[in-house]
């Protein structure tokens, strides 16, 4: 008998977001009465899907301990590395005892706060039976040019340019190693990458436009609109 693979989910989030000139780190900010981590993590415990998350928190991080979310039963710490690919290992590394290689791990941004059940589980339908695992992206409707300096070298076919977000979803073996053999490589800033040195092709699930990531301030202000519209769009289903 096939055992059912579990899924876990992982936020790196021990990065400090020097971009938004902020005086703490921006998973931190307040965003509509909470943290961005705490609508994030609560998005993902709300998907109903998770065995565990995984939270990747810098030790010297003086804020988490605060959040009444750290203490969610569905929620394990685990230690945040220098870089992203860094905290991810460590908490692969922190669920090893638990997980099998064939178990799916969805990675996602802590400054992603408007991911929705919808996305998580199209995410899941659509790579159940994939033999290497996708991410969620977007296509690119915007021109995209290549530069040097301030000078346009050539213009991109956006039929091939997509925008990569998150989930990430990979089995737990497959990420692990691929994690670990590209250790200390800068080209690896996502999951994905680091898969793609391995050789393998991860696949496109498109998602939702409104599935933005937090970078500069003026991202806060759109994503407490998008939050809004989520959040009322729920209650006409109810």
């Amino acid at each position: 008998m096939i055992k059912k693979p579990k899924f876990w989910g992982i936020v790196p989030a021990a990065g400090v977001g020097k971009r938004m000139n902020a005086n703490r780190p921006k998973q931190y900010l307040s965003l509509d009465s909470k943290t961005i981590i705490e609508h994030t993590l609560t998005r993902l415990i709300e998907a109903e899907v998770f065995e565990k998350i995984i939270a990747a928190i810098s030790d010297d991080d003086s804020y988490w301990d605060d959040l009444s979310i750290s203490k969610h039963e569905k929620i394990v710490r685990a230690k945040g590395g220098i870089e992203r690919s860094d905290s991810v290992l460590n908490a692969l590394i922190a669920i090893e005892s638990q997980a099998d290689l064939n178990d799916w791990v969805l990675v996602h941004d802590a400054a992603r706060p408007c991911i929705t059940k919808y996305d998580i589980e199209k995410l899941i339908f659509e790579l159940a039976d994939d033999d290497v695992g996708g991410i969620l992206a977007l296509s690119s409707h915007d021109t995209l040019k290549e530069v040097s300096g301030n000078e346009i070298i050539s213009t991109f076919s956006r039929s091939r340019i997509w925008r990569a977000l998150t989930p990430q979803m990979f089995r737990y073996g497959t990420l692990k190693l691929a994690l670990e053999s590209t250790q200390g490589n800068t080209e690896i800033t996502d999951e994905a990458s680091a898969l793609e040195m391995q050789g393998l092709s991860p696949k496109i699930v498109e998602g939702r436009s409104d599935n933005i990531k937090i970078t500069r301030s003026e991202d806060l202000a759109l994503a407490q609109f998008y939050l809004l519209q989520q959040n009322l769009m729920l209650r006409d289903f109810e």
